[in-house]
């Protein structure tokens, strides 16, 4: 049999010896033999730093030089811009000897170097699914001449795409391109955490008729060092001026400051707050130590020169940094040498922790990972559940979860994506033009996203459009886009099939830092890009905020966020973690206190035996350990079908983890008993929401007929048969 190596083009070979490697890797290896071999779509699943990109690619490239294509050759398609920067760079050195060139395409590349595409299409494009939506509608005539001899389709970080909105608008945009082109190209997906491969390999499958390949490989084991501390936040802190005796600190930010000194680390946060709160605290001690300034932030909302700066300094191997993020890096982006990561609180998902603990050991050193738990100072006031340090819990269950199963969360797909409907259904009428109504929901609907839209639905969806007048009939009974969606439509954040947020730009001396969501009031104090700032000037119609530099504590948030969903799996791993009398070997000392107070409460309450605890006066607590769609089920059960058949007063939750119930005169027993019911009765969906609840929780939902939406909601954000599965076993 042919070496893989020896098949691959001569200025690949030349650039892999430059690198000083001795060998092919066995990823690289066996995606070569896919690619030269076979017609099948590839599926890349592999480590962190296992050389998935460069597996995708040295036989795709390969292909390209041997048979040039008459268009662009291939795609690559990424979550996020900063993944495409650092993309770019390293295909632009593999590629300098070849005359294949590289394309970056999202918001903040420049015009003049999209029209160089554009002008001759070639080689390879690397893109955001909000640019390619671009180019369907703006540049629907040219598609061909673009893509009409597309080779190849590199996904990168799928995980972050299947059972998502964009992951859905990907595959409807692949459709359109085959469709557009009558060109199919081979689909490769990359991905370091996937738990189940079959349900990966059926969607990047999806509306072709290759079957996908996913090369097994028996990698060595990998080498983690965990850690988990928890502290007691004491809060604001007054210090004096030169006082610089670590006592005078805040522990938990004296902590990360130890951890982080002397290293280069990346911490993750759960939100964009958290991230700038860290960073301001780490910047506050280092100044009173006399320490450098080596904290950088990097969100969503930091300016684009500001972020790249957080990404060159990460990179660079000679120098020091200390970056706080949250998702933007978590993906691929290779970072080099790390010495570790901290984790603020517990990621969402175990797919998160894998995804963030990957950005250390990337060349074959051990991956650390130093999680903080902090909560705020007990004050005895507590309610019961708020006495349980759920993040310290959640945490624990992430990591053995995978210690010990290798499991990781499945993706959940829509059944009934009503708002990337609209979207797809508007985008496709503005790149086409006018169709008649059949040849819309022919284009429609056979994309994989709505294959279990009927007919019926498409025909109330479409008449509710033309009663809005976004969408108009031509006398010769055509659709077109209607008026009233032409502002809406022409607007470039319609790309994006993600909820936009309103932003206001904060300036400092005319230079942008980064953006806000929640306005401030002049005077008002927050920190952006790690540093706090004062407010000067709130220009409401250009949404712009002027700002001057501050040493004073910060006074509002500048972001609003949630933690996502969390699987059922990871509170019931929870629960065994209050149960069992393990002594995790990664638990400080700290987080070992902790959690054994909050065994012995927990036992000492019944908690874990009880899951419907009597507190005081007529209030009751509800631990149900149910991931948040089976929570949610159950809050949406007692508001709606119970609460008035018992007399509850009130229902309150710090989903997924408590409810609190104020009984009135019904008894803990009988809450608990008609609970039980639920695996007894026939419940039906429809029993909870209320007669007039309309639930819009998606971008164009407020365009949707309101039966779609409760359909929607009723089977996509409700789980009826699990929530019954789980209290059969109270």
């Amino acid at each position: 049999m042919q070496d893989p190596y020896d098949r691959l083009a001569p200025f690949i070979q030349e650039y892999i010896y430059a690198q000083g490697w001795r060998s092919l890797r066995p990823i690289q290896a066996e995606a070569c033999r896919v690619l030269f071999d076979t017609d099948r779509h590839l599926l890349i699943a592999a480590g962190t730093a296992s050389g998935k990109t460069e597996a995708a690619f040295l036989p795709a490239l390969t292909l390209l030089h041997e048979n040039p294509s008459r268009s662009v050759g291939a795609i690559y398609i990424s979550p996020i811009k900063a993944l495409i920067n650092d993309q770019f760079d390293r295909l632009t050195d593999l590629l300098q000897f070849a005359d294949l060139p590289v394309w970056a395409w999202h918001g903040d590349v420049s015009q003049s170097r999209k029209k160089k595409l554009l002008a001759n299409p070639r080689g390879i494009l690397q893109i955001t699914p909000e640019s390619l939506e671009s180019l369907l509608i703006n540049r629907s005539a040219e598609i061909d001449r673009i893509f009409g001899d597309l080779r190849f389709v590199i996904i990168d970080e799928v995980h972050a795409f299947i059972g998502s909105d964009r992951g859905c608008q990907i595959l409807c945009q692949l459709s359109r391109l085959a469709k557009l082109t009558g060109n199919q190209p081979r689909r490769i997906g990359l991905s370091a955490t996937l738990g189940d491969y079959s349900l990966a390999e059926a969607w990047l499958q999806a509306d072709t008729s290759q079957s996908v390949t996913t090369p097994k490989i028996e990698g060595a084991a990998r080498k983690i060092q965990l850690s988990i501390e928890h502290f007691y936040d004491p809060g604001l802190i007054v210090r004096a001026k030169g006082d610089s005796r670590d006592k005078v600190f805040n522990p938990y930010h004296l902590y990360l400051f130890q951890q982080t000194e002397g290293r280069k680390c990346l911490i993750f946060a759960n939100g964009r707050t958290a991230t700038e709160e860290a960073i301001a605290a780490l910047r506050d001690i280092a100044q009173a130590k006399g320490a450098p300034d080596i904290y950088h932030v990097h969100h969503g909302s930091i300016s684009a020169g500001l972020r790249e700066t957080a990404e060159e300094a990460m990179r660079d191997a000679e120098k020091l940094a200390v970056t706080a993020a949250t998702v933007t890096f978590e993906m691929g982006i290779d970072l080099g040498h790390l010495d570790r990561v901290l984790q603020l609180e517990s990621p969402a998902s175990v797919a998160s922790f894998l995804q963030r603990l990957g950005r250390s050991g990337r060349r074959g050193d051990t991956a650390e990972m130093r999680f903080v738990c902090a909560e705020d100072k007990p004050t005895g006031d507590e309610i019961l559940p708020e006495r349980i340090p759920w993040q310290l819990l959640q945490a624990i269950a992430i990591i053995q979860l995978y210690v010990e199963e290798k499991w990781i969360e499945p993706a959940r797909e829509m059944q009934y994506p009503f708002s990337l409907l609209y979207h797809q259904t508007m985008s496709t009428l503005s790149a086409l033009g006018e169709l008649s109504p059949s040849a819309l929901a022919q284009n429609i609907l056979t994309l994989p996203p709505f294959r279990l839209i009927t007919q019926d639905d498409f025909r109330l969806f479409l008449r509710n459009l033309i009663e809005l007048d976004h969408l108009e009939k031509t006398p010769t009974g055509g659709l077109i886009i209607g008026i009233s969606a032409e502002k809406l439509i022409n607007n470039f954040k319609f790309y994006a099939i993600f909820p936009d947020t309103e932003e206001y730009l904060v300036k400092h001396d005319g230079k942008a830092v980064g953006s806000i969501i929640v306005p401030p009031m002049e005077g008002d104090r927050f920190s952006l890009a790690g540093k706090t700032w004062e407010v000067t000037e709130v220009n409401a119609k250009k949404k712009t905020i002027a700002v001057k530099p501050s040493k004073k504590s910060v006074t509002s948030s500048s972001w609003r966020g949630t933690m996502g969903e969390i699987h059922t799996k990871v509170l019931q791993r929870m629960k065994r973690v209050l149960q069992e009398e393990t002594v995790y070997p990664y638990l400080q000392p700290g987080a070992k206190q902790r959690l054994q107070e909050a065994r012995d409460f927990t036992q000492a309450r019944g908690f874990l035996h009880q899951p419907i605890q009597f507190l005081e006066d007529d209030f009751c607590c509800i631990l149900p350990w149910m991931g948040t769609v089976s929570f949610r089920t159950l809050e949406r059960f007692l508001r709606f079908y119970a609460k008035d058949a018992l007399g509850l007063k009130s229902i309150k939750s710090r989903s997924p983890y408590f409810m609190i119930v104020r009984l009135g005169k019904c008894s803990v027993e009988t809450l608990a008993n008609e609970i039980r019911s639920i695996a007894d009765r026939r419940l039906e969906a429809d029993m909870l929401l209320a007669d007039d609840e309309i639930p819009k929780l998606q971008k164009f939902d407020p365009y949707i007929p309101s039966e779609l939406l409760r359909k929607s909601f009723m089977t996509d954000y409700l789980d009826i048969k699990e929530l019954t599965s789980l209290i059969a076993q109270w």
